[in-house]
């Protein structure tokens, strides 16, 4: 399967009406676990879990060479799409993208890191650009506006309203969907689905967030759990390990799964 016929393959998951959910993986073993398991169609990564991997503080601090090999061994891993998460697109947006690409890449999240408007929006352009002159129309950007998880002190509204603002340009400029991360309640989901239309909103996963069921029924693409799946894993393993101090064992759920 070529990587222009997985973009396509992954925009249709985005675009049906069964809400996609992605749990988000950092490695080629974390990304074989998930893709083993059935139900699972596609794969996205997390810059946290793979910049902790690898030593980094999160924020862009991971070099992009490492961050775009650790995507190519994901990507190797699985027979499924596989989205990155790029950040703010490590200085070079396109660029970046440009390099997912060649690695297999079909769908990426890029931060807006709330940049002013018009150049948050013109960077959405070029990525998308960039996307087709690599033969990869259908490129799944998840642009991500950052207007809540930025939002400081400001009111519950403003951000609301800034958040609705931004995303319709980021589809204006090309994206297929947009990402607003934080924990939205539901008059803040149904707002943004209003603005976009169905299946343009993605959204993710924290403590509190609404159920699954519920933002399908309310008309969300897609939901992903970013760092929280590698926290789980690691809770696992710090639990393990008390046993162990405890004078315990392994657990019996424990699965083979490698």
């Amino acid at each position: 399967m070529t990587t222009a016929t997985r973009a396509t393959d992954l925009l249709a998951l985005h675009t049906a009406p069964d809400l996609l959910t992605v749990v988000n993986v950092w490695d080629a073993i974390s990304a074989t676990v998930v893709a083993d398991v059935p139900g699972t169609r596609a794969l996205a990564t997390a810059s946290h879990s793979i910049a902790a991997t690898l030593g980094y503080e999160d924020g862009e601090n991971i070099p992009v060479d490492e961050m775009v090999q650790m995507c190519r061994r994901i990507v190797d891993a699985v027979d499924l799409p596989v989205s990155a998460d790029l950040e703010g697109g490590y200085g070079d947006a396109p660029e970046t993208v440009r390099r997912a690409i060649g690695v297999g890449v079909v769908g990426a999240n890029i931060e807006d890191q709330m940049k002013p408007l018009a150049e948050a929006a013109a960077q959405v352009e070029a990525v998308m650009a960039a996307a087709a002159a690599e033969g990869v129309p259908d490129f799944v950007l998840n642009a991500r506006t950052d207007a809540f998880v930025r939002a400081g002190d400001r009111e519950p509204a403003e951000v609301l309203a800034d958040a609705v603002e931004r995303s319709r340009a980021y589809l204006d400029a090309g994206a297929p969907v947009v990402f607003v991360p934080g924990r939205l309640d539901e008059r803040q989901v149904t707002t943004l689905v209003d603005a976009l239309g169905p299946q343009r909103l993605t959204v993710i996963a924290v403590p509190g967030s609404l159920p699954l069921r519920r933002l399908e029924e309310l008309g969300v693409a897609r939901v992903s759990y970013g760092p929280n799946s590698q926290r789980v894993a690691l809770t696992a393993l710090a639990e393990l390990v008390e046993d162990v101090h405890d004078g315990g064992g392994l657990p019996a759920s424990m699965r083979v799964l490698n």
